[in-house]
């Protein structure tokens, strides 16, 4: 029985989050939807590890839907990459379902909040879907569940331009899904595979060829959409900064995540490393991604609102993992792979801890954050820490991410780039001092109401990602091993 259990861990870190989504609309009481999707979350987690452990233990793992062979039949590959990502998607979303009950009984009608847990299981399932499958057109179908129930988690926000914001993202998101399954498309007319591995095998024999040309553009602005990835990031502010709290940590720790990971997986094991010496991809990608630090940081400089200052925030350190994607070395992937982990622990924090400051004050303005420091003591110790970070002071897992990033970029050659992230770091601490000062140096208004410290139910979540920040800081031999593991597969080109 344990033995058949563990032969179809694939299959159910997908199906159990997907059939319990329709459950949640049957229960619709909030206290059965809440158990539901806490349930699956922690469920996930636990064959996440499980997953890990044996990829670890005896290398990639396929499995046959149906027991068709692939490429007939839709193959699920979980390696070492795959299984970490998955890692991070169930830890955030076990963690955000702890937090969850208060945040969103304050922030979403009665009457809705089982539609939030149906919407985030679905988003769930799809992100793990995306991670898990070895099929492009399977991928695009998990693309499709995560981002529609996406739409209608940020559509719940309180404020009226949540519906904007949910709309903006439904266009640009429907025009990414188009451009990538029109590549995927381009792929198959020319290689008759819509299996990963096969189209590896098939696509050097016409790799030069027009059509995969413009099929490897289709999907790398589809993606790029996706993800957030400078100039094509304009949905991405709003999104955030409107959605319910919990959303927009679940959404900045996991979605954009997985968009670079489809990205890595796109780029390395479906086309290879040879296309980086065909086509100047990868200096189209640093340009993008240099300008992204840059810019985007100093656009968070001047927001007034804490939520749309770590949302450009995000796009910056999406440029940083793209960076790293653009060197095409092991040492870059290696800190594009730690980054996605490490940049998943501290958003997932610092958006956190806004959701309790929302709870509490009904605002994340950061005028009206004014004296926090000292009626929350413990949630804007929390933020601060996390900031810490965010910025990359050492002991941090933000640290260890930047130190491969420049070690990567110095194995280059790329002296500037170096300089350049070390600058975008620069105005990191701008940007999450402007907080820190309002928070701590100003007092609160006379006539501001009496608040008190966040519920425990939300302070434990937010310090045990605040904690990974610093363990995982300290003791780098977990992230950072199976982080060069996937890279040196990456590089190699192995399925």
């Amino acid at each position: 029985m344990s033995a058949l259990f563990s032969a179809h861990l694939p299959a159910i870190q997908v199906v159990v989050p997907l059939i319990s989504a329709p459950l949640c609309v049957l229960f619709r009481r909030t206290g059965a939807t809440w158990l539901i999707a806490l349930i699956v979350s922690w469920t996930s987690f636990g064959i996440s590890i499980l997953l890990l452990e044996q990829v670890i233990a005896n290398g990639p793992i396929s499995y046959l839907l149906g027991s068709w062979a692939a490429p007939w039949g839709i193959e699920y590959k979980v390696d070492m990459l795959s299984a970490f990502v998955m890692l991070i998607i169930t830890s955030i979303g076990s963690i955000s379902m702890i937090f969850a009950p208060n945040s969103v009984n304050s922030e979403i009608p009665d009457d809705r909040i089982y539609l939030f847990y149906t919407m985030y299981l679905l988003t769930f399932s799809g992100l793990l879907g995306i991670t898990i499958t070895g099929d492009a057109f399977n991928l695009f179908v998990f693309l499709e569940i995560s981002s529609l129930s996406s739409y209608v988690l940020i559509s719940l926000g309180a404020e009226r331009n949540a519906l904007t914001a949910a709309f903006r993202y439904l266009i640009l998101g429907t025009v990414g899904a188009t451009f990538y399954i029109i590549g995927v498309g381009l792929m198959y007319q020319m290689t008759g595979t819509l299996n990963m591995v096969d189209l590896a095998q098939r696509l050097p024999a016409v790799a030069e060829t027009r059509t995969i040309l413009v099929a490897l553009g289709f999907v790398t602005v589809g993606i790029g959409l996706k993800l957030g990835l400078f100039p094509v990031h304009v949905w991405l502010p709003n999104a955030y900064a409107y959605a319910p709290s919990v959303v927009t940590a679940f959404l900045a720790a996991t979605a954009t995540k997985v968009a670079v990971y489809t990205l890595l997986r796109i780029y390395f094991t479906v086309f290879g490393t040879k296309i980086f010496t065909a086509l100047p991809i990868g200096e189209f990608l640093l340009l993008l991604s240099l300008i992204a630090i840059l810019s985007m940081s100093a656009v968070a400089i001047f927001q007034k609102n804490a939520k749309r200052l770590l949302a450009y925030s995000s796009v910056a350190q999406v440029g940083y993992m793209v960076i790293g994607i653009s060197m095409v070395t092991a040492t870059g992937l290696t800190a594009t792979i730690l980054h996605l982990f490490n940049h998943a622990m501290i958003k997932g924090a610092l958006f956190l801890v806004l959701a309790a400051v929302f709870f509490r004050i009904k605002s994340v303005k950061i005028e009206h954050m004014a004296g926090l420091g000292k009626v929350m003591p413990y949630s804007m110790a929390a933020f601060v820490l996390a900031g810490f970070s965010l910025v990359g002071v050492p002991l941090t897992v933000g640290f260890v991410s930047k130190w491969y990033l420049i070690l990567g970029a110095l194995e280059k050659g790329w002296w500037p780039v170096a300089g350049l992230i070390l600058i975008s770091s620069l105005l990191a601490v701008i940007y999450f001092w402007k907080i820190v000062e309002v928070v701590y140096f100003k007092p609160r208004p006379q006539d501001a109401p009496l608040i008190h410290e966040a519920p425990l139910a939300m302070l434990i979540p937010m310090w045990v990602l605040v904690g990974a920040n610093f363990y995982f800081g300290l003791d780098t031999d977990i992230t950072v091993g199976s982080a060069k593991a996937a890279a040196t597969l990456l590089i190699r080109g192995a399925p």
